[in-house]
Order: structure tokens, then C-alpha cells, then sequence
């Protein structure tokens, strides 16, 4: 064979590789969290992490690329990554994959100090000011680029059959986003708006993960507000429920995929961790999902028009906590929220990929909000201090320990057995 030939040839198997066929990951718990210390994760005996990843963070501003530079390209053009943040990813990603750890990445993008980084990563209707994430531009021909290399970059390095850098399984594409004035800021816009832009961005997510990985699963964001408007202005937020159906109904269109679900079924005060006395209902029409009424969830995704090649949709509750109230029984209360939470989940069965903690540490800029499995130090951001019972409590989770370990709650949750969540 002419050397050619045989170099067109073996260049055409590595462009056109098939993606890696291993199946997704299968656990014995849901047991997880949203990681800020490796290190104290392992010990607790997770089975899924979740770490955030933010795309302007891993693009550099440079035009062109200095020699040994990463780069990614898409449509005809180059994107110069920085090459530090990934590695800084590499350290957190690797040594829980390493261990067996199901690892997912929640994938948004935050306003850069740098011009360029800024107007290649934002929606150009995106408001200047409000917003902590934001909607991805997927709109103009270099943002939309941008977008596709950065996700086919990290599919590339993180879902790929190599392994080299750590293993990811799971994308949570954007924060939070019938709340897009807050969590995917796009500017004002009516749920229709925002269900066609987020199901290209999600799309185009699972396109570039798909080059890489047949099993990998996505899952869109959303608030535990279901019929609850989140806002008073339509175009600020809209209903959970509505936004899934409206999301649902374009991708048919468009022509279906195996897209999931990640939702946060935060108590309906979140500055009150009871979450047994939340006022919700076990119906379509609940104002809100939480840990109380999660079988609204289960039961929407089996409906005809949420199936996927005759199957419901993965389910995974990515981020949601439980705050430390200010009265003497705050800690009793807060460790009783995570074992009513935990046996709620449990009863869910093999609906649930995960049910990820958060936080880990106490977070200072959280608008007083105490989360944490650890205290922060005071004076610190998130500089851990203390444990918790909560923390010795999930540490329990899924060991021969549970037992002993929640019983002591049942009488806060207002229980005598766990039995009784079967009947709700």
C-alpha cells in the first residue's frame, strides 16, 4: 500500500473513531456530594461527586496560540485553553475517578474580567449586570464555536475512553434554568424563549459528548419551584414543569436524544431544613418539588411524552441542602432533614442516579445560608472548621451503620418508622 494511502487512511480512523462503548457506571447508592476537599469526600465512602466547571475559566484570552499551548477548535475556529484550570481539574477529577468515584461536572459559565472571554462565552442578550451564571452564547458563529470546542474539549479530555486526566459521566448542562434571571441569565424572556435556547445549548453539549462517549448521560438544570412562577415577572423565571414540557416538546421536534434530569429539591424555605412539614401536595400541581413529594418527579418522567425509546428519563438531585437554623435544635434538625432525605430517595429505587450533597463546607457569600457538612472558619470564605452530625450522618448512608445512625431522628421528623414515607 502506497504510505499515502495509509497515512489518509489511518487519519480518517482516528477522525471518524467510534465513541468509547462502555456502559455507564453502575452503583450500589446514591450516595454523593458536591466536592470541595477530596480527600474528607473519600472518607465519607461517596459513590458520585459533582464538581463545577466553568467555560470561561477554561478558555485563555489569547487570539492565537504561544508553541505548546492546548487548543480546541470548532467551524473553522481556534480557541487557546488554559492549560492551568484544566489541570486544576485534572487534581480534583482523577483521584475520585480513580477510586470508582461516578464523577459529574456542572457546566456553566460566569462573567470574565476579560472582554474577549466575556463576549465569547455570554448570550449576547444576557443582562450586563443581573445574573451569577449565565446563559452560553450559542448564538453568534464565534460564540457558538466557542461553545462547541470547549464542550468538545472537555468530553475530549474527561468522558473519552483514555482516562488519562480522570473520568467524567455525568454533564449538568447550566444552573438552576427556569430561574434564568439568576442562574442562566439570557436577559428577559418568556419560557418558549428560554426552552429554545437551552435545548440547542444542552444539544449541542451532548453532541460534542457523543464524539467521545456512547454513555455519558446529560441532564438539564431546574429549581425545585414546579408550578410556582419563582418570580413575579414572567420574563425573569418560569415553572419547572413548564419549562421541562416546553424543552421536551422541542427536542422531539429537532428530533429526540437522551437528555436527563437534574433537579434540586431544596425544602420550600430554605432557610428552614424541615422539609416534612413543607405545604406541598402529591400531584402534577404542586407549587414545588421537594424531598417530601419527590414521586411527582418519578411519575412526570414516566409519562408517554417525557419517554425515551420507551423509557423514563434518568433522574439525579444535583444540588440541595439543608441550613443550620439559629435555635438550639438547629444541628438535631438539620441531620434529621438528611436521613428523612436520604430514606425518601431510597425509595425511589433505581430512578435515581444520585443524590449529590451540597455543601460541603459552609460558604460565607451564601447569603447566610449553613449548609455545610463542616462549619467555615470564621473570618474565611470556606475554610473548613468543624464537622457536623450531619457529616457523620451521610458518612452512615448506605452502610451496615444507617440504621443506628438515623433512628435517633425519626422522633424530630415527626416519625416513628421510616415505613410511614411509603405512605407519605
Amino acid at each position: 500500500m502506497r504510505p499515502h494511502l495509509l497515512f489518509c487512511l489511518c487519519l480518517s480512523s482516528l477522525v471518524f473513531a467510534a465513541p468509547d462503548p462502555t456502559p455507564h457506571p453502575t452503583k450500589s447508592s446514591p450516595k454523593g456530594l458536591q466536592v470541595q476537599m477530596v480527600a474528607d469526600a473519600l472518607e465519607l465512602g461517596i459513590h458520585h461527586a459533582n464538581l463545577n466547571i466553568r467555560l470561561n475559566g477554561l478558555l485563555s484570552p489569547e487570539k492565537e496560540a504561544k508553541p505548546g499551548q492546548l487548543t480546541t477548535s470548532a467551524d473553522g475556529f481556534t480557541f487557546v485553553i488554559n492549560e492551568a484550570y484544566a489541570k486544576s481539574l485534572d487534581r480534583q477529577i482523577k483521584p475520585m475517578s480513580d477510586k470508582g468515584v461516578v464523577v459529574s461536572l456542572i457546566i456553566t459559565t460566569v462573567r470574565s474580567p476579560n472582554e474577549r472571554i466575556r463576549k465569547l462565552t455570554i448570550h449576547p442578550k444576557a443582562d450586563p449586570i443581573k445574573g451569577i451564571t449565565m446563559a452560553s452564547d450559542t448564538v453568534t458563529p464565534e460564540g457558538r464555536a466557542c461553545y462547541k470546542a470547549l464542550t468538545e474539549f472537555i468530553a475530549r479530555r474527561w468522558s473519552s475512553a483514555a482516562a488519562k486526566h480522570g473520568r467524567v459521566w455525568g454533564w449538568i448542562v447550566s444552573n438552576e434554568v427556569n430561574s434564568h434571571n439568576e442562574w442562566h441569565q439570557m436577559g428577559p424572556a418568556t419560557a418558549e424563549e428560554v426552552a429554545l435556547q437551552y435545548e440547542d445549548q444542552v444539544r449541542l453539549a451532548w453532541e460534542s459528548l457523543r464524539q467521545h462517549s456512547a454513555n455519558a448521560r446529560v441532564y438539564i438544570s431546574m429549581t425545585h419551584s414546579w408550578t410556582a412562577k419563582g418570580h413575579k415577572d414572567p420574563l425573569q423565571a418560569c415553572p419547572g414543569r413548564t419549562l421541562l414540557e416546553l424543552f421536551a416538546k422541542r427536542a422531539r421536534e429537532r428530533g429526540d436524544f437522551d437528555w436527563n434530569l437534574a433537579f434540586h429539591p431544596y425544602p420550600s424555605n430554605l432557610r428552614d431544613p424541615r422539609t416534612w412539614l413543607d405545604k406541598v401536595s402529591f400531584n402534577d400541581n404542586t407549587p414545588k418539588v421537594t424531598f417530601k413529594n419527590l414521586e411527582v418527579l418519578t411519575k412526570k418522567l414516566a409519562t408517554p411524552e417525557m419517554l425515551y425509546a420507551g423509557k423514563p428519563r434518568r433522574l439525579s438531585f444535583t444540588e440541595q441542602g439543608f441550613d443550620l437554623p439559629d435555635r438550639p435544635e438547629g444541628l438535631a434538625e438539620q441531620a434529621a432533614a438528611y436521613a428523612y432525605a436520604w430514606e425518601k430517595v431510597l425509595r425511589l429505587g433505581d430512578a435515581v442516579d444520585a443524590f449529590h450533597y451540597h455543601r460541603h463546607v459552609d460558604h460565607s457569600l451564601e447569603n447566610g445560608l449553613r449548609f455545610g457538612l463542616w462549619s467555615n472558619k470564621p473570618g474565611t470564605i470556606s475554610e473548613p472548621d468543624q464537622k457536623r452530625p450531619i457529616w457523620h450522618l451521610l458518612k452512615a448512608a448506605d452502610t451496615p451503620g444507617w440504621k443506628a445512625a438515623a433512628e435517633p431522628y425519626l422522633k424530630t421528623c415527626g416519625l416513628k418508622s421510616w415505613d410511614e414515607l411509603n405512605r407519605k
